[in-house]
């Protein structure tokens, strides 16, 4: 290998890249599961962040984490701007959410995700100073025919147009909360159907994305954070998503804006993350649409994983099975 070659090896991410990070969001899952239904998500989260931070320090890659847990002060591990990673490979940017839905998994409800993503390093916009995001995301058809300057139901008829099918069979996938009150009455007078998300909406804007999936667009107010992790995805799917920064107050509008953000501007997945090298790998922690949760089948666990890659436009399904002796204690097994 040519020092060229050497050169280009250690800048972008490459495929070996994605079974190195199923292994941390696995490893999230896992530790996880002890909490499920047991109604405490700090304890579930914590258990998660730990295993996570632990499987990233053994990856061969530089990693700055663009979208974390919180702020250094308020969150010990996987805080923005730490650096993760073992510092022998390609310098890269990472947004991880230990649980997509701690909530879900507190309570023992469906589709909550063990998730992380990884793009080329300065490629990921760092919104952690507006919390929140006006987002649709669709399939493919959805470019050039939906957009967030137009009402929802412009948006539902249109896409149904695009989809050949009646707006009666349009499925629109929002978080059920009480902002979304209006918006949820609109989507019906429309004729579509609602899927009311509890939480987690990273699941949900795939799901929106996927040509399989019984949701055809997912719309509405959910984290900043999850908006830039769900592009990462959108993007390996080629799917549609817009984003608009939604601050919650004039003092979070004037933080956005001295932190350079864009505000009252349209943003496209692009414009969330760009290039094309973008990794997206989610591992279940409860069932849900997109994969399975973690299950104890006699002697081992199983997880099922997803894994998407932009630049080859791939989606993967990994299913592993880990030996239980391994990761639980003796009174455990």
């Amino acid at each position: 290998m040519t020092s060229t070659d050497t050169a280009s090896h250690f800048t972008h991410p490459d495929r070996n890249l994605a079974m190195e990070l199923v292994r941390a969001t696995e490893a999230a899952a896992i530790r996880a599961t002890p909490w499920i239904g047991r109604g405490d998500k700090n304890a579930a989260d914590g258990a998660a962040v730990d295993a996570m931070r632990k499987f990233l320090g053994t990856v061969n890659f530089d990693g700055v984490i663009v979208i974390g847990e919180g702020e250094k002060d308020h969150a010990p591990m996987l805080f923005n701007g730490e650096h993760v990673g073992n510092g022998r490979g390609p310098a890269v940017d990472i947004a991880v959410d230990p649980i997509d839905g701690t909530s879900l998994t507190a309570a023992g409800r469906q589709n909550a995700l063990s998730v992380i993503a990884v793009s080329d390093r300065g490629s990921m916009l760092d919104a952690s100073s507006v919390f929140r995001m006006n987002k649709i995301v669709t399939g493919p058809a959805g470019h050039g025919v939906v957009d967030l300057s137009q009402s929802i139901g412009e948006n539902i008829r249109a896409l149904a147009k695009a989809l050949g099918k009646p707006v009666s069979e349009i499925r629109v996938a929002v978080l059920d909360r009480p902002r979304h009150e209006e918006l949820i009455e609109e989507i019906r007078a429309a004729g579509a159907g609602t899927r009311l998300l509890l939480d987690g909406d990273v699941a949900g804007g795939i799901n929106a994305a996927r040509y399989e999936s019984r949701i055809d667009m997912c719309v509405g107010i959910g984290g900043s954070p999850e908006g830039v992790i769900t592009a990462a995805a959108i993007k390996a799917l080629g799917g549609f998503m817009q984003g608009m920064l939604a601050p919650s107050d004039d003092e979070e509008r004037a933080k956005g804006i001295a932190a350079g953000l864009k505000m009252d501007t349209i943003l496209s997945a692009d414009d969330l993350v760009q290039g094309d090298n973008t990794f997206f790998v989610a591992t279940g922690v409860t069932d849900g649409g997109l994969v399975e949760g973690v299950r104890r089948k006699g002697p081992i666990i199983r997880t099922e994983s997803i894994v998407l890659r932009s630049k080859s436009g791939t989606a993967r399904r990994v299913i592993a099975d880990h030996l239980a002796e391994k990761w639980l204690e003796p009174d455990q097994l």
